[in-house]
């Protein structure tokens, strides 16, 4: 398995594992600004051709700003989620980030015990902010330089 950069030639796997983790969460409209915009990270795990997770974010001055972190539902419970947010963020810290946030729905145990894990912490709600009327946690990370 490797982690790597994720560009157009990708939208196809992204879409697929879209509909898989996410429940076609994201439109191709939406994933193809994601794999283009030079000023997004999109990173993915890949295993014999075969996209098992994803993770974006796009880099506002010194924050990071995380889009997405999934997995492929056959696939998760194997640490891919852990291991694509922490390249993710170190990605983001070697292009200047101090900080990283991104909003994960309040219901989603996994995820917030990812995000835990990886030292972010909740500051604060958005009440309705998901399709299905779902509030969603803003998270924040600080993040520390490489030694």
């Amino acid at each position: 398995m490797t982690v790597t950069d994720l560009d157009s030639s990708w939208l196809a796997a992204c879409l697929g594992l879209d509909e898989r983790a996410l429940n076609g969460f994201w439109s191709v409209q939406q994933w193809r600004r994601e794999l283009e915009d030079p000023r997004r990270l999109c990173l993915g795990l890949v295993k014999n051709q075969r996209l098992l997770g994803v993770a974006c974010g796009w880099l506002v001055v010194d924050e990071l700003h995380i889009t997405v972190v999934a997995v492929d539902p056959d696939e998760r419970q194997r640490g891919h989620g852990h291991c694509l947010l922490l390249a993710l963020l170190q990605r983001a810290r070697q292009d200047g980030a101090a900080h990283a946030t991104l909003e994960v729905s309040d219901d989603n145990i996994a995820a917030l015990a990812l995000y835990n894990r990886a030292g972010f912490r909740t500051a604060g709600r958005r009440e309705g902010y998901y399709r299905d009327g779902s509030d969603a946690l803003i998270q924040w990370c600080r993040l520390t330089p490489e030694e």
